[in-house]
C-alpha cells in the first residue's frame, strides 16, 4: 500500500471518527435549496435562541435562520447546509464589513444570553467548532457571538448607528468559557466602535464582550439595570430593542392595562413600572428600520438621527408611488413631511420590475424577506413576507436593507 493511500485512509478514519463524536442529524429548512453559495468563509457566529430547543428548531428550519442549532442535550441539528447562505446575523458589521449572513457560518445554541450553557452543548459545541474551523482555516478570533457583530440603525433614543441592538450569545465572549470550548484567542476590543463607524450603545454589553482595564463583567443580566421593567435609567429601547414598537410586543403599565409596542404613540410618557413582554419568536430579519412620521416620532431625524439626509435614508408620502432619499430631498421639505410618511432607513433601491427583470432578478434570495420591501405603483409598501408574486405590478420599486 503506497504512502498516499495510507495518508488518505488514516485522515478517512479521523474524520469518521471526529464526526462519530457528534450526535448530529439533518433536519433541513425548506429555504435551503433557495440559498446561494457563499463565495467566502470569514467568520462563524455563535447565538442563543432566547427560547427552549422544540420552539426554537421549529423556527428557525422554517425561516432557514442558521447552519446548526446545538439542544440542550448536545444534539446538533443541520438547518440549512454550511456552503449556503442562511439569515442568522441580520443588520451586522464587523471590521468594517457589512451583511456578515454572506461571509458565515451561524450556530444556535438553545437557551438564553443570560444563562449558562450545559455541559452537554460545550463538548458538542466544541467539536462543532473544531470541525469548521479545520475546514475553513479560522482562527479563534474570528468566533465571534453575536452580540458583537449585530448593529442598529438611528432611532429616537441614538442618534447614530450603534453597536448594542442585540445581547444574544453574550456569554461567548468570556474567556473561561472559550477556553471550554477550545478557543486560546477572543477579540480584545470593537473595530467598528474603534474606527467611529458606530458608537457604543450599550456599556454593560461592551464591558461583558470587551472588560474595563482588561477585566470582562462576568455576571449577566436581562437588562442594564431593571430586568424588563422600564425604569429611570432604563427606556423601552433598553429591554426591548429595535423589538420596541412591534405587534409582538406588550407593555403592562403598573395600573393593569395593556398595549402593543404597534400601538404606543408617545414614548416619554410610558410610566415607571411598566413591563415589557417579548414575543420568544422574534426573527433578526424582520424589518427594523420602517418607521412612520406621526407614530413613531415627529420629525425626520427623530426617526432617522443622523442619518436621516443620507441616500440610504427614503421617505414616501401618504398615497405616493415613489420614494425620495434623504440626499434628493432640500431643507424645507424635511419641514414639510405630512403624518403618514413612511421612512425606509439604511436601505438601497434595487431596482424597478419590469418585463426583463423579476423580484428575484434583482434581488436574489432576499425577494422573500421580511426586510424587503415593495413600493407598488399605487403606493402600496409591503414586506417582502406577505408579497405575493401575482402582486408585483411592472413599476414596482424593491428596497434590500443593506
Amino acid at each position: 500500500m503506497n504512502r498516499l493511500l495510507v495518508t488518505l485512509l488514516t485522515m478517512s478514519l479521523l474524520s469518521a471518527e471526529a464526526g462519530a463524536s457528534l450526535n448530529i442529524v439533518n433536519h433541513y429548512s425548506p429555504r435551503n435549496r433557495e440559498r446561494p453559495l457563499r463565495s467566502r468563509t470569514d467568520y462563524i457566529i455563535l447565538h442563543t435562541t432566547e427560547g427552549p430547543s422544540k420552539g426554537s428548531l421549529n423556527k428557525l428550519r422554517e425561516r432557514g435562520e442558521a447552519h446548526y442549532m446545538v439542544d440542550e442535550r448536545g444534539k446538533v441539528y443541520r438547518i440549512i447546509d454550511r456552503r449556503r447562505v442562511a439569515l442568522h446575523a441580520g443588520r451586522s458589521m464587523w471590521n468594517g464589513k457589512t451583511e456578515l449572513d454572506n461571509y458565515s457560518i451561524g450556530i444556535e445554541v438553545a437557551g438564553y444570553h443570560n444563562k449558562p450553557v450545559t455541559g452537554s452543548q460545550v463538548a458538542a459545541l466544541k467539536e462543532l467548532l473544531s470541525q469548521l474551523q479545520g475546514i475553513y482555516k479560522l482562527r479563534d478570533d474570528r468566533v465571534l457571538c453575536h452580540a458583537m457583530v449585530a448593529y442598529g440603525r438611528p432611532n429616537r433614543w441614538h442618534k447614530k448607528s450603534h453597536r448594542g441592538r442585540k445581547r444574544c450569545g453574550m456569554q461567548f465572549a468570556d474567556p473561561d468559557l472559550r477556553a471550554r470550548l477550545g478557543l486560546t484567542q477572543v477579540p480584545a476590543s470593537d473595530p467598528d466602535v474603534q474606527a467611529g463607524r458606530l458608537v457604543n450603545a450599550d456599556d454593560y454589553l461592551a464591558k461583558v464582550l470587551y472588560g474595563s482595564g482588561g477585566r470582562r463583567t462576568q455576571a449577566p443580566a436581562t437588562a442594564a439595570t431593571g430586568g424588563n421593567i422600564i425604569c429611570k435609567n432604563q427606556s423601552a429601547w433598553d429591554v426591548a430593542r429595535e423589538a420596541y414598537n412591534r405587534s409582538s410586543t406588550t407593555y403592562i403599565f403598573p395600573d393593569g392595562s395593556k398595549k402593543t409596542g404597534s400601538q404606543i404613540r408617545d414614548w416619554d410618557k410610558i410610566p415607571v413600572g411598566t413591563q415589557v413582554v417579548m414575543s420568544g419568536s422574534q426573527s433578526d430579519n424582520s424589518s427594523q428600520s420602517l418607521c412612520t412620521l406621526g407614530r413613531d416620532g415627529n420629525t425626520a431625524s427623530e426617526l432617522a438621527g443622523n442619518e436621516y439626509k443620507n441616500a440610504t435614508t427614503y421617505y414616501i408620502k401618504p398615497g405616493s408611488g415613489r420614494a425620495v432619499s434623504g440626499d434628493e430631498m432640500t431643507p424645507g421639505a424635511f419641514k414639510t413631511l405630512s403624518k403618514g410618511t413612511r421612512v425606509l432607513i439604511g436601505y438601497k433601491d434595487a431596482g424597478t420590475v419590469s418585463k426583463k427583470n423579476s423580484a428575484y432578478d434583482l434581488c436574489s434570495y432576499r425577494w422573500k424577506l421580511s426586510s424587503t420591501y415593495y413600493l407598488m405603483p399605487d403606493g402600496d409598501l409591503i414586506s417582502g413576507a406577505n408579497i405575493k408574486e401575482s402582486r408585483i405590478a411592472v413599476g414596482t420599486t424593491v428596497f434590500i436593507a443593506q
